[in-house]
């Protein structure tokens, strides 16, 4: 196998800096499409608003990719279905515990707990190969989670190992185990568009499937359907932050280390943050309901500050492949 060429790998930090960014606009969106429903529906529980949102962003890109590979898929590869279903059940996991977790805990702690990853990451590769990683690398870990704990305003003086706070650790595992199939070099020669069909297609089932049981009558899950508003949302959520991130993780991610994946995921606050500054305003007006911006503030600036210093450190002497 070939390491990646370092116009390769520069190409790929680009392109995952544009995933971030996709996924960075998928918070205010998620956002706006459950107060949507919550006015549509407002007998909901979190479980099927959860549901709601999730399901329909997977089931279009999955018809979507459907159509546009068409024979291909028939000709798709044992190896690309097994790394599809393998990051989608993942991606189930942590996105099913992370949503729960957040019933149950502040959104702070979550985001800081999530990001955990960034740890993970590292030390799971430093087990496997019986070997520490270099310090540069755990001084880019410190900067990073540093920097989102400032963006988060997390307060160690009230973190308490409840039921929220265990389920969004579990849910950093199941994201690091997203992060490590992708860094899988058996894996090397998939496609990126049939693996991101299987992903979708699983994650589609799933959260289908619980909006059906969690649904006050299943009728009421075609009920967002006939809104203007929740189907504008969800288009946006399905081309930019499912197809569009997504499958520029599984395509580029392949070209970097899974320890470099793991610490410019954690970009993505930022972007979530600078997009919450006005999005939210312009949703509400399109709507009708209330989502007022968010302001600028210090931890904004010097948190975003940490995460991209943490992030340009690893890039002046990038590791090996792992």
């Amino acid at each position: 196998m070939t390491t990646p060429s370092r116009a390769a790998h520069t190409r790929a930090l680009w392109m995952l800096l544009l995933g971030n960014l996709f996924w960075g606009l998928s918070f205010p969106l998620i956002k706006a499409i459950g107060l949507e429903h919550a006015q549509l529906l407002p007998a909901s529980s979190n479980w099927f608003i959860t549901a709601g949102t999730i399901a329909p962003r997977f089931l279009l890109a999955a018809l979507f990719l459907a159509v546009l590979l068409r024979g291909e898929l028939m000709r798709m590869s044992a190896l690309e279905f097994r790394q599809g279903l393998f990051i989608g059940l993942a991606a189930a996991g942590g996105v099913l515990f992370q949503n729960d977790g957040l019933q149950f805990t502040s959104a702070s702690t979550s985001a800081f707990l999530t990001q955990l990853t960034a740890i993970l990451v590292p030390c799971w590769i430093a087990w496997r190969a019986r070997m520490a990683p270099p310090p540069v690398v755990w001084l880019c870990c410190a900067l990073v989670l540093g920097g989102v704990g400032v963006l988060a305003r997390f307060d160690f003086h009230t973190l308490q190992i409840g039921r929220g706070e265990l389920e969004t650790l579990i849910c950093a595992f199941f994201f690091m185990g997203q992060i490590l199939v992708l860094d899988d070099r058996r894996y090397l020669g998939n496609r990126a568009l049939p693996v991101s069909f299987v992903m979708f297609a699983v994650l589609a089932v799933i959260f289908s499937v619980m909006a059906l049981f969690t649904a006050p009558r299943p009728a009421d899950v075609l009920v967002p359907w006939t809104s203007g508003p929740w189907l504008g949302f969800t288009v946006l959520l399905t081309v930019f932050c499912t197809l569009g991130s997504f499958i520029i993780m599984n395509k580029y991610q392949p070209a970097i280390t899974a320890t470099e994946a793991g610490l410019i995921y954690c970009i993505e606050p930022i972007f979530a943050s600078l997009m919450a500054l006005f999005l939210p305003g312009w949703f509400s007006m399109w709507a009708g309901f209330d989502y007022p911006n968010e302001t600028l503030t210090w931890h904004l600036l010097i948190g975003g500050a940490l995460i991209t210093l943490g992030n340009v450190l690893l890039q002046l002497k990038p590791p090996a492949k792992e």
